[in-house]
């Protein structure tokens, strides 16, 4: 079966879990427009994340590179390619829709500049959008937070459903694809949902819908923190409310995709368009006492991710590869014909042979993780991630665009020490350019990426143990493993310090 799709619909919803979708078995809360999806699509069941958090998963998706191993957090690079930048020399009309903060933040710059345009909704959770709120309406609910957010502004401005950002969003793509579909050759859209991310803000009847008992303001920022209510952070009541509000928030951005859905329908878009349904990564939400994205390993909860392809011929079915968000840039490059003029070598691997039914696999292994935190290697049946063998050092950073996520609460130099006297210039794997490189020891002030604390290497069969209660590391295995590891990091040429600071040398 051949699929050659002329456009792609690409939805991203922020922070969604897997495991709470009812077409992955989840009947906790409704999903009826996922679901719905998920009957007419090829649904993946071994689909992971790849760099993390937010930006580092979309530097994945739409530049093609695993960058959390030289990066924390950051913006396109000068000698890479967005896969939109390719797109608009080959003459296919791309759009950004999203409420994203990230994306228009230090941090986030370049992702935007290469669509042919792009459309931006504003005032989602940290996006700078009002400097005061709205005097006139007292409606807003009580934020209860220690560091005050820019949402604190903005939420006050939004009176019915129809003025959250995630439905705006939803909707401007449900009226693009109306006002766009025949009008181009070919086309991409992106849209970039944040939603179901926090703060779980609803209005009623999703507010209560999980949660109706609920007394007083509504719970929507989630601590993160490891051990939330055996360390006191929150109590019993308030993590079930947290859980509730959660889940009126993916209920709520479930009713709206369904508008883009309509849309594709009305146009006529299925039989030559695919629709990609994806996510950056999952959320705790009180599996195994965590909260939010704490540094801790990356269990299940936040790793494996869903990922739903539909439309453009394809049958319904269940694809159990090996995949990782990286091969949704090596598939939209084959998909528009631009693998060959990228400047930047992909991790990724196209996923159009699965789609096609010529192979039952596309990859043996994908690496996953935060910058300065534990490397994780996932071979479809055994999960490994490995800390570092002593003190978390040496780290290194490559970078000419020297920036990271802005946290509202820290200053730039505590988010990420601007580079010394040490920095020298080096080169990235694939490249000639020269690049910012430097390193930090013990001794320096490090990003607060990489401050929490280790626990050893991890090491868990996922298919006899998918819960990941038993820690196999320490014995032969782990050894086989560290081996996958070692020559996994040279064969995309990790930086050497990668190896030292997990005793892989």
């Amino acid at each position: 079966m051949s699929i050659a799709p002329k456009n792609v619909v690409m939805v991203l919803l922020d922070s969604l879990n897997r495991h709470m979708l009812g077409c992955y078995g989840g009947d906790e809360f409704k999903t009826p427009n996922i679901d719905r999806l998920a009957a007419r699509a090829q649904r993946f069941t071994n689909h992971y994340t790849g760099s993390l958090p937010c930006m580092p998963a979309r530097h994945d998706i739409l530049c093609g590179t695993w960058d959390f191993l030289w990066k924390p957090w950051g913006s396109i690079e000068l000698w890479e390619d967005a896969i939109t930048y390719r797109l608009r020399e080959a003459g296919v009309t791309s759009q950004l829709i999203s409420d994203h903060p990230h994306l228009f933040e230090t941090g986030g710059e370049n992702y935007h500049v290469d669509f042919s345009a792009w459309d931006y909704q504003r005032g989602h959770e940290g996006d700078p959008w009002k400097t005061v709120g709205d005097p006139s309406w007292a409606g807003a609910p009580d934020f209860m937070r220690k560091h005050p957010m820019p949402y604190d502004n903005s939420r006050g401005w939004f009176r019915g459903e129809e003025d959250f950002p995630g439905p705006r969003t939803m909707a401007a793509a449900a009226r693009w694809l109306k006002e766009n579909a025949g009008r181009h050759e070919r086309f991409f859209l992106f849209v970039d949902e944040f939603d179901p991310h926090e703060p779980f803000d609803t209005p009623e009847p999703y507010a209560s819908m999980y949660d109706p008992d609920w007394e007083g303001p509504h719970l929507i920022w989630p601590p993160y923190v490891e051990g939330g209510v055996a360390k006191g952070v929150i109590d019993e009541r308030q993590a079930r409310q947290l859980r509730a509000s959660y889940g009126g928030k993916l209920t709520m951005i479930d009713h709206w995709l369904g508008k883009v859905m309509a849309a594709m329908e009305e146009q006529g878009l299925w039989e030559d368009t695919l629709f990609i349904l994806c996510t950056d990564h999952g959320h705790y939400l009180g599996e195994r006492d965590i909260w939010g994205k704490p540094g801790v390993p990356i269990y299940q909860t936040l790793g494996h991710i869903p990922l739903l392809m539909a439309g453009a011929g394809l049958e319904a079915g269940a694809c159990d590869a090996l995949t990782t968000s990286v091969d949704l840039f090596a598939t939209l490059a084959e998909i528009f014909g631009v693998e060959e003029k990228l400047r930047q070598p992909s991790h990724g691997r196209s996923l159009l042979p699965l789609l096609e039914g010529a192979s039952d696999k596309v990859r043996d292994w994908l690496l996953t993780g935060v910058w300065g935190r534990e490397v994780h290697l996932i071979d479809g049946s055994h999960k490994y991630a490995r800390a570092p063998e002593g003190e978390n050092a040496p780290l290194c950073m490559m970078s000419n665009r020297w920036s990271t996520m802005p946290t509202h609460f820290l200053t730039r130099e505590q988010e990420l020490p601007l580079p010394d006297e040490r920095a020298v210039l080096g080169r990235m794997p694939g490249s000639t350019v020269p690049v910012l490189r430097q390193v930090w020891e013990v001794q320096d002030h490090i990003p607060y990426w990489a401050y929490a604390k280790f626990k050893g290497n991890f090491l868990y069969d996922l298919k006899s143990d998918p819960a990941e209660k038993e820690n196999l590391a320490g014995g032969a295995k782990e050894r086989d493993m560290a081996e996958k590891l070692r020559m996994a990091l040279q064969s995309i040429e990790a930086p050497q310090e990668q190896f030292i600071r997990l005793g892989l040398q």
